[in-house]
Protein backbone atom coordinates (compact mmCIF):
# COMPACT_ATOMS: atom_id res chain seq x y z
CA UNK A 1 0.00 0.00 0.00
CA UNK A 2 1.51 3.24 -1.01
CA UNK A 3 2.77 5.20 2.25
CA UNK A 4 -0.39 8.03 1.81
CA UNK A 5 -3.47 5.67 1.25
CA UNK A 6 -4.03 5.24 4.49
CA UNK A 7 -3.84 8.48 6.37
CA UNK A 8 -6.53 9.66 3.78
CA UNK A 9 -8.54 6.67 3.77
CA UNK A 10 -9.28 7.81 7.50
CA UNK A 11 -9.25 11.51 5.98
CA UNK A 12 -12.32 10.28 3.62
CA UNK A 13 -14.18 8.24 6.10
CA UNK A 14 -14.18 11.41 8.96
CA UNK A 15 -15.58 13.62 6.11
CA UNK A 16 -17.85 11.05 4.63
CA UNK A 17 -19.73 10.73 8.03
CA UNK A 18 -19.85 14.77 8.41
CA UNK A 19 -21.42 14.62 5.21
CA UNK A 20 -23.64 12.17 5.85
CA UNK A 21 -24.93 13.89 8.58
CA UNK A 22 -25.10 16.94 6.68
CA UNK A 23 -27.20 14.77 3.64
CA UNK A 24 -29.80 13.47 6.84
CA UNK A 25 -30.17 17.07 7.83
CA UNK A 26 -30.85 17.75 4.01
CA UNK A 27 -33.29 15.03 3.75
CA UNK A 28 -35.36 15.75 7.06
CA UNK A 29 -35.38 19.10 5.03
CA UNK A 30 -37.02 17.57 1.95
CA UNK A 31 -39.85 15.61 3.96
CA UNK A 32 -40.84 18.86 5.88
CA UNK A 33 -41.24 20.57 2.05
CA UNK A 34 -43.40 17.76 1.41
CA UNK A 35 -45.59 18.08 4.34
CA UNK A 36 -45.51 21.69 3.52
CA UNK A 37 -46.93 21.55 0.20
CA UNK A 38 -49.64 19.11 1.42
CA UNK A 39 -50.54 21.47 4.00
CA UNK A 40 -50.80 24.28 2.04
CA UNK A 41 -52.29 22.53 -1.10
CA UNK A 42 -55.02 21.27 1.81
CA UNK A 43 -55.91 24.51 3.03
CA UNK A 44 -58.85 27.28 1.75
CA UNK A 45 -58.22 30.32 2.10
CA UNK A 46 -60.84 33.06 2.10
CA UNK A 47 -61.52 34.70 -0.98
CA UNK A 48 -59.34 37.67 -1.15
CA UNK A 49 -58.99 39.47 -4.94
CA UNK A 50 -58.76 43.23 -4.72
CA UNK A 51 -57.80 44.20 -8.07
CA UNK A 52 -53.97 43.76 -8.99
CA UNK A 53 -51.55 45.08 -11.62
CA UNK A 54 -49.16 42.82 -12.91
CA UNK A 55 -45.94 43.71 -13.95
CA UNK A 56 -43.81 42.25 -16.64
CA UNK A 57 -40.41 43.39 -17.17
CA UNK A 58 -39.68 42.63 -21.09
CA UNK A 59 -36.42 42.28 -23.04
CA UNK A 60 -36.01 40.19 -26.40
CA UNK A 61 -38.07 37.19 -27.07
CA UNK A 62 -37.80 33.70 -24.57
CA UNK A 63 -38.85 30.46 -25.52
CA UNK A 64 -42.41 29.64 -25.75
CA UNK A 65 -42.89 33.72 -24.85
CA UNK A 66 -46.36 33.74 -26.60
CA UNK A 67 -47.87 30.61 -24.90
CA UNK A 68 -46.03 32.25 -21.34
CA UNK A 69 -48.08 35.28 -21.75
CA UNK A 70 -51.26 33.66 -22.57
CA UNK A 71 -51.28 32.48 -19.59
CA UNK A 72 -51.37 35.41 -17.84
CA UNK A 73 -54.20 36.83 -20.11
CA UNK A 74 -56.20 33.58 -18.89
CA UNK A 75 -55.93 34.06 -15.27
CA UNK A 76 -58.63 33.17 -13.48
CA UNK A 77 -58.93 36.38 -11.41
CA UNK A 78 -62.21 39.00 -11.12
CA UNK A 79 -60.31 42.17 -11.93
CA UNK A 80 -56.49 42.95 -13.00
CA UNK A 81 -54.56 44.84 -15.39
CA UNK A 82 -51.19 44.10 -17.03
CA UNK A 83 -48.42 46.36 -17.36
CA UNK A 84 -45.50 45.59 -19.60
CA UNK A 85 -42.22 47.27 -19.73
CA UNK A 86 -39.56 47.56 -21.90
CA UNK A 87 -36.39 49.80 -22.14
CA UNK A 88 -37.40 50.33 -25.87
CA UNK A 89 -40.49 50.37 -28.17
CA UNK A 90 -39.20 48.19 -30.88
CA UNK A 91 -38.26 45.59 -28.25
CA UNK A 92 -39.72 41.67 -30.27
CA UNK A 93 -40.91 40.66 -27.48
CA UNK A 94 -43.86 43.25 -27.98
CA UNK A 95 -44.65 42.10 -31.07
CA UNK A 96 -45.38 38.56 -29.42
CA UNK A 97 -47.25 40.09 -26.70
CA UNK A 98 -49.82 41.79 -29.35
CA UNK A 99 -50.04 38.33 -31.30
CA UNK A 100 -51.27 36.50 -27.79
CA UNK A 101 -53.72 39.35 -26.65
CA UNK A 102 -55.40 39.03 -30.65
CA UNK A 103 -55.66 35.49 -30.01
CA UNK A 104 -56.95 35.07 -26.45
CA UNK A 105 -60.28 32.87 -26.46
CA UNK A 106 -61.47 34.25 -23.54
CA UNK A 107 -65.23 36.47 -24.24
CA UNK A 108 -62.96 39.37 -21.73
CA UNK A 109 -59.72 40.05 -20.26
CA UNK A 110 -57.40 42.21 -18.44
CA UNK A 111 -56.79 45.59 -19.82
CA UNK A 112 -53.27 46.25 -20.65
CA UNK A 113 -50.68 48.53 -21.60
CA UNK A 114 -47.01 49.35 -22.31
CA UNK A 115 -44.85 51.56 -20.67
CA UNK A 116 -41.21 52.52 -22.25
CA UNK A 117 -38.69 53.05 -19.47
CA UNK A 118 -35.92 54.15 -21.96
CA UNK A 119 -32.14 52.65 -21.36
CA UNK A 120 -31.33 52.15 -17.54
CA UNK A 121 -28.00 53.98 -16.64
CA UNK A 122 -26.94 52.85 -13.00
CA UNK A 123 -28.75 50.02 -12.04
CA UNK A 124 -29.99 46.99 -13.61
CA UNK A 125 -32.58 47.24 -16.78
CA UNK A 126 -35.20 45.58 -15.18
CA UNK A 127 -34.94 46.90 -12.03
CA UNK A 128 -35.06 50.41 -14.00
CA UNK A 129 -38.17 49.04 -15.85
CA UNK A 130 -39.98 48.26 -12.78
CA UNK A 131 -39.10 51.41 -11.06
CA UNK A 132 -40.76 53.03 -14.25
CA UNK A 133 -43.51 51.26 -14.55
CA UNK A 134 -45.07 50.80 -11.13
CA UNK A 135 -45.56 54.61 -11.41
CA UNK A 136 -48.03 53.67 -14.02
CA UNK A 137 -50.27 51.32 -11.97
CA UNK A 138 -54.25 51.75 -11.93
CA UNK A 139 -55.28 53.95 -9.20
CA UNK A 140 -57.51 51.19 -7.74
CA UNK A 141 -54.55 49.01 -7.63
CA UNK A 142 -54.18 47.49 -4.20
CA UNK A 143 -51.93 44.77 -5.11
CA UNK A 144 -48.82 44.81 -7.36
CA UNK A 145 -47.71 41.21 -8.61
CA UNK A 146 -44.53 41.02 -10.38
CA UNK A 147 -43.76 38.07 -13.09
CA UNK A 148 -40.86 37.50 -15.66
CA UNK A 149 -41.54 36.75 -19.68
CA UNK A 150 -39.41 33.04 -18.95
CA UNK A 151 -42.64 32.11 -16.44
CA UNK A 152 -45.83 30.05 -17.46
CA UNK A 153 -48.00 30.29 -14.43
CA UNK A 154 -50.78 28.19 -13.88
CA UNK A 155 -54.15 29.66 -14.40
CA UNK A 156 -54.48 29.99 -10.80
CA UNK A 157 -51.73 31.11 -10.05
CA UNK A 158 -52.51 35.01 -9.50
CA UNK A 159 -55.44 34.32 -7.29
CA UNK A 160 -53.22 31.59 -5.17
CA UNK A 161 -50.39 34.69 -5.16
CA UNK A 162 -52.92 37.26 -3.96
CA UNK A 163 -55.24 35.66 -1.63
CA UNK A 164 -52.86 35.36 1.52
CA UNK A 165 -52.19 38.94 1.50
CA UNK A 166 -55.89 39.18 3.25
CA UNK A 167 -53.54 38.97 6.08
CA UNK A 168 -52.05 42.58 6.27
CA UNK A 169 -49.04 42.18 8.24
CA UNK A 170 -47.97 39.70 5.87
CA UNK A 171 -44.77 41.03 3.61
CA UNK A 172 -45.61 39.33 0.27
CA UNK A 173 -46.01 36.21 -1.22
CA UNK A 174 -43.79 34.48 -3.34
CA UNK A 175 -43.60 31.58 -5.58
CA UNK A 176 -40.30 30.29 -7.58
CA UNK A 177 -39.26 28.97 -10.79
CA UNK A 178 -39.44 24.91 -12.30
CA UNK A 179 -37.43 24.39 -15.26
CA UNK A 180 -39.49 22.02 -17.52
CA UNK A 181 -37.11 20.79 -20.42
CA UNK A 182 -39.01 20.46 -23.73
CA UNK A 183 -36.75 18.40 -25.63
CA UNK A 184 -34.45 16.56 -22.58
CA UNK A 185 -30.65 16.83 -23.14
CA UNK A 186 -28.12 16.78 -20.24
CA UNK A 187 -27.79 20.39 -20.12
CA UNK A 188 -31.55 21.25 -19.98
CA UNK A 189 -32.40 18.46 -17.25
CA UNK A 190 -28.74 19.80 -15.08
CA UNK A 191 -30.39 23.23 -14.80
CA UNK A 192 -33.61 22.11 -13.72
CA UNK A 193 -31.51 19.69 -11.35
CA UNK A 194 -29.36 22.74 -10.14
CA UNK A 195 -32.29 25.25 -9.90
CA UNK A 196 -34.17 22.82 -7.81
CA UNK A 197 -31.76 22.57 -4.82
CA UNK A 198 -32.70 26.74 -4.30
CA UNK A 199 -36.46 25.84 -4.65
CA UNK A 200 -36.60 23.68 -1.92
CA UNK A 201 -35.03 26.28 0.07
CA UNK A 202 -38.42 27.54 0.23
CA UNK A 203 -41.29 26.43 3.02
CA UNK A 204 -42.79 27.08 6.10
CA UNK A 205 -40.42 29.78 8.04
CA UNK A 206 -41.59 33.07 6.61
CA UNK A 207 -38.74 34.95 8.23
CA UNK A 208 -36.27 32.90 6.11
CA UNK A 209 -38.02 32.96 3.02
CA UNK A 210 -37.01 35.07 -0.13
CA UNK A 211 -38.87 36.93 -2.70
CA UNK A 212 -38.28 35.24 -6.10
CA UNK A 213 -39.09 38.39 -8.81
CA UNK A 214 -40.55 36.47 -11.50
CA UNK A 215 -43.95 35.19 -8.71
CA UNK A 216 -44.00 38.00 -6.18
CA UNK A 217 -47.51 39.94 -5.00
CA UNK A 218 -47.20 42.66 -2.53
CA UNK A 219 -49.70 45.13 -1.11
CA UNK A 220 -49.73 48.41 -2.73
CA UNK A 221 -49.01 49.93 0.46
CA UNK A 222 -46.91 48.26 2.01
CA UNK A 223 -44.58 48.42 -1.37
CA UNK A 224 -44.37 52.33 -0.54
CA UNK A 225 -43.94 52.13 3.43
CA UNK A 226 -40.93 49.82 2.76
CA UNK A 227 -39.75 51.98 -0.07
CA UNK A 228 -38.84 49.22 -2.36
CA UNK A 229 -38.24 51.85 -4.80
CA UNK A 230 -35.09 53.24 -3.10
CA UNK A 231 -33.98 49.79 -2.53
CA UNK A 232 -33.77 49.67 -5.99
CA UNK A 233 -31.98 52.18 -6.18
CA UNK A 234 -28.60 51.50 -7.98
CA UNK A 235 -28.92 47.63 -7.72
CA UNK A 236 -29.16 44.41 -10.78
CA UNK A 237 -31.46 42.76 -8.66
CA UNK A 238 -35.26 43.04 -8.16
CA UNK A 239 -35.82 39.76 -5.89
CA UNK A 240 -32.48 40.78 -3.51
CA UNK A 241 -33.43 44.21 -2.86
CA UNK A 242 -37.08 43.49 -2.08
CA UNK A 243 -36.48 40.39 -0.08
CA UNK A 244 -33.92 43.27 2.04
CA UNK A 245 -36.79 45.88 2.12
CA UNK A 246 -39.44 43.46 3.95
CA UNK A 247 -36.55 41.59 6.42
CA UNK A 248 -35.30 44.86 7.38
CA UNK A 249 -39.21 45.32 8.51
CA UNK A 250 -39.53 42.45 10.08
CA UNK A 251 -42.08 41.39 7.36
CA UNK A 252 -42.72 38.13 6.76
CA UNK A 253 -42.59 36.36 3.10
CA UNK A 254 -44.84 33.34 2.56
CA UNK A 255 -43.55 30.91 0.24
CA UNK A 256 -47.39 29.73 -1.93
CA UNK A 257 -46.57 26.45 -3.39
CA UNK A 258 -49.39 26.84 -5.66
CA UNK A 259 -47.36 29.50 -7.53
CA UNK A 260 -43.89 27.20 -8.42
CA UNK A 261 -44.26 28.57 -11.98
CA UNK A 262 -43.21 26.28 -14.60
CA UNK A 263 -40.31 27.80 -17.12
CA UNK A 264 -40.53 25.80 -20.16
CA UNK A 265 -37.40 25.92 -22.23
CA UNK A 266 -34.10 24.11 -22.82
CA UNK A 267 -30.45 25.50 -22.74
CA UNK A 268 -26.91 24.62 -24.13
CA UNK A 269 -23.96 23.67 -21.85
CA UNK A 270 -22.97 27.41 -22.27
CA UNK A 271 -26.37 28.33 -21.70
CA UNK A 272 -26.06 26.80 -18.54
CA UNK A 273 -23.36 27.62 -17.61
CA UNK A 274 -23.41 31.79 -17.82
CA UNK A 275 -27.31 31.05 -16.28
CA UNK A 276 -25.82 29.14 -13.03
CA UNK A 277 -22.45 31.30 -13.02
CA UNK A 278 -24.60 34.79 -13.14
CA UNK A 279 -26.70 33.73 -10.27
CA UNK A 280 -24.26 32.90 -7.66
CA UNK A 281 -22.24 36.14 -8.60
CA UNK A 282 -25.48 38.15 -8.40
CA UNK A 283 -26.06 36.43 -4.65
CA UNK A 284 -22.09 37.05 -3.65
CA UNK A 285 -23.09 40.73 -4.69
CA UNK A 286 -26.42 40.81 -2.37
CA UNK A 287 -26.23 37.97 -0.07
CA UNK A 288 -22.71 37.20 0.50
CA UNK A 289 -23.45 34.69 3.66
CA UNK A 290 -25.15 32.46 1.04
CA UNK A 291 -22.46 32.83 -1.04
CA UNK A 292 -19.92 31.61 1.28
CA UNK A 293 -21.86 28.46 2.51
CA UNK A 294 -22.69 27.31 -1.25
CA UNK A 295 -18.71 27.51 -1.23
CA UNK A 296 -18.25 25.89 1.58
CA UNK A 297 -20.95 23.06 1.06
CA UNK A 298 -19.73 23.01 -2.56
CA UNK A 299 -16.09 21.58 -1.53
CA UNK A 300 -17.05 19.28 1.28
CA UNK A 301 -19.46 17.45 -1.25
CA UNK A 302 -16.82 17.43 -4.05
CA UNK A 303 -14.07 16.72 -2.15
CA UNK A 304 -15.87 13.58 -0.16
CA UNK A 305 -18.12 12.43 -3.28
CA UNK A 306 -15.86 12.85 -5.94
CA UNK A 307 -12.47 12.23 -3.97
CA UNK A 308 -14.50 8.78 -2.65
CA UNK A 309 -15.00 8.00 -6.06
CA UNK A 310 -11.16 8.36 -6.85
CA UNK A 311 -10.15 6.62 -3.63
CA UNK A 312 -12.59 3.29 -4.83
CA UNK A 313 -11.03 3.15 -7.81
CA UNK A 314 -7.18 3.41 -6.01
CA UNK A 315 -7.95 0.83 -4.06
CA UNK A 316 -9.66 -1.36 -6.61
CA UNK A 317 -6.22 -1.39 -8.86
CA UNK A 318 -3.99 -2.18 -5.68
CA UNK A 319 -6.01 -4.99 -5.02
CA UNK A 320 -6.98 -3.56 -1.32
CA UNK A 321 -10.56 -3.46 -0.08
CA UNK A 322 -12.70 -0.80 -1.16
CA UNK A 323 -16.14 -2.16 0.16
CA UNK A 324 -16.62 0.33 3.16
CA UNK A 325 -15.55 3.38 1.20
CA UNK A 326 -18.05 1.97 -1.51
CA UNK A 327 -20.69 1.49 0.95
CA UNK A 328 -20.08 5.20 2.27
CA UNK A 329 -20.24 6.99 -1.39
CA UNK A 330 -23.79 4.90 -2.00
CA UNK A 331 -25.19 6.02 1.34
CA UNK A 332 -24.50 9.43 0.48
CA UNK A 333 -25.87 9.07 -3.09
CA UNK A 334 -29.08 7.24 -1.63
CA UNK A 335 -29.82 10.20 0.82
CA UNK A 336 -29.32 12.97 -2.25
CA UNK A 337 -31.57 10.62 -4.31
CA UNK A 338 -34.32 10.50 -1.82
CA UNK A 339 -34.44 13.85 -1.68
CA UNK A 340 -34.74 14.89 -5.06
CA UNK A 341 -37.68 12.12 -5.07
CA UNK A 342 -39.53 13.83 -2.42
CA UNK A 343 -39.19 17.08 -3.75
CA UNK A 344 -40.03 15.89 -7.28
CA UNK A 345 -42.68 14.34 -5.83
CA UNK A 346 -44.32 17.65 -4.34
CA UNK A 347 -43.60 19.91 -6.81
CA UNK A 348 -45.36 17.09 -9.45
CA UNK A 349 -48.63 17.96 -7.38
CA UNK A 350 -48.50 21.80 -8.58
CA UNK A 351 -47.14 21.76 -12.15
CA UNK A 352 -49.65 19.90 -14.57
CA UNK A 353 -46.84 19.87 -17.24
CA UNK A 354 -46.66 15.57 -18.36
CA UNK A 355 -42.98 16.45 -18.71
CA UNK A 356 -42.47 16.65 -15.10
CA UNK A 357 -43.61 12.91 -14.81
CA UNK A 358 -41.74 11.54 -17.55
CA UNK A 359 -38.91 9.12 -17.13
CA UNK A 360 -36.03 11.26 -18.49
CA UNK A 361 -36.80 14.26 -15.60
CA UNK A 362 -37.35 11.45 -12.91
CA UNK A 363 -33.95 9.58 -13.71
CA UNK A 364 -32.13 13.25 -14.00
CA UNK A 365 -33.32 14.78 -10.57
CA UNK A 366 -32.47 11.21 -8.91
CA UNK A 367 -28.73 11.09 -10.64
CA UNK A 368 -27.77 14.41 -11.49
CA UNK A 369 -27.51 16.26 -8.36
CA UNK A 370 -23.76 15.08 -7.83
CA UNK A 371 -23.08 17.00 -10.78
CA UNK A 372 -24.90 20.12 -9.69
CA UNK A 373 -23.11 20.03 -7.09
CA UNK A 374 -19.95 19.93 -8.96
CA UNK A 375 -21.62 22.91 -11.15
CA UNK A 376 -22.61 25.09 -7.44
CA UNK A 377 -18.43 24.81 -6.51
CA UNK A 378 -17.49 26.13 -10.56
CA UNK A 379 -20.43 28.52 -10.16
CA UNK A 380 -18.84 29.67 -6.46
CA UNK A 381 -15.51 30.08 -7.46
CA UNK A 382 -15.91 32.04 -10.67
CA UNK A 383 -18.34 34.42 -8.79
CA UNK A 384 -15.09 34.74 -5.98
CA UNK A 385 -12.70 36.21 -8.83
CA UNK A 386 -15.33 38.01 -10.88
CA UNK A 387 -18.24 40.55 -10.19
CA UNK A 388 -19.31 40.93 -14.46
CA UNK A 389 -22.37 39.79 -15.54
CA UNK A 390 -24.33 39.62 -18.69
CA UNK A 391 -27.92 39.41 -18.72
CA UNK A 392 -30.17 39.99 -21.57
CA UNK A 393 -27.73 41.49 -23.80
CA UNK A 394 -26.37 43.91 -20.98
CA UNK A 395 -23.07 43.56 -19.49
CA UNK A 396 -22.87 45.11 -15.97
CA UNK A 397 -19.96 45.27 -12.93
CA UNK A 398 -21.80 44.81 -9.74
CA UNK A 399 -19.84 47.13 -7.68
CA UNK A 400 -21.97 46.33 -4.33
CA UNK A 401 -25.62 45.72 -3.48
CA UNK A 402 -26.11 49.81 -4.36
CA UNK A 403 -23.93 50.49 -7.05
CA UNK A 404 -24.35 48.99 -10.47
CA UNK A 405 -21.87 50.05 -13.30
CA UNK A 406 -23.01 49.40 -17.08
CA UNK A 407 -20.07 48.43 -18.99
CA UNK A 408 -21.76 47.37 -22.63
CA UNK A 409 -25.05 46.88 -24.52
CA UNK A 410 -26.02 44.75 -27.77
CA UNK A 411 -27.03 47.85 -29.47
CA UNK A 412 -23.84 49.81 -28.10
Amino acid sequence: MPPLLGPITLIFYFFAAISIGLALVSLRGGVRFVRYFQSELAKDYPEFTPFATVFVPCRGVDQGLKENISSIFAQDYPEFEIVFVSDRANDPAFAVIDEARRSFAGESGPTMRFVISGPATDCGQKVHNLRAAVTKAASQSEVFVFVDTDARPSPNWLRALVGPLQDPNLGATTGYRWFVSIRGGLASHLRSVWNAAIASALGERLEKNFCWGGSTAIRRETFYQRKVTEHWRGTVSDDFALTCALHEGDLPIKFVPQCLTASVEDCTLKELIEFTTRQLKITRAYAAHLWRGVLIGSVLFVLVFFGGIALVIARALLGLSFITPLALLLIIFALGSMKSHFRLRAVSEVISDPRIRSFGTTWAQLTLWPLASLLYLYNALAAMFSRQITWRGITYELKSPTETVILSRESD
